[in-house]
């Protein structure tokens, strides 16, 4: 059974950083490529950035470019999301997503995590 379980969400004020670790059950994982999506109340859910098997390929919305790094650890079937200068407007869930081969979107997603919430206050 496939699993991608995301961790390090929480509360953290504007300006300071968090890092998400998504850890996946996937064989071989460096055949998948790897994404983070976010979702705001109220909000659809919305893509934040995703990176290739070989980590040398990465892809990234505007509204984090510059702020968010996308790594994965293949050895250790683990992607990774710095985030840096985070804002409010960054309060969200933020879930992990696998697909094969391609970079992953809102519509072709082979498998999610269950997500992990992320709070910057004012």
């Amino acid at each position: 059974q496939v699993q991608l379980v995301e961790s390090g969400g929480g509360l953290v004020q504007a300006g300071d950083s968090l890092r998400l670790s998504c850890v996946a059950s996937l064989r071989p994982f460096s055949t998948y490529a790897m994404g983070w999506f976010r979702q705001a109340p109220g909000k659809e859910r919305e893509f934040v950035a995703a990176i290739k098997w070989s980590g040398g390929n990465t892809a990234y919305s505007d509204s984090v470019k510059g702020r968010f790094t996308v790594s994965r650890d293949n050895a250790k079937n683990t992607v990774y999301l710095q985030m840096n200068s985070l804002k409010p407007e960054d309060t969200a869930v933020y879930y992990c997503a696998a697909r094969r081969s391609y970079f992953p979107t809102i519509r072709d997603v082979d498998y999610w995590g269950p997500g992990t919430q992320v709070t910057v206050s004012s």
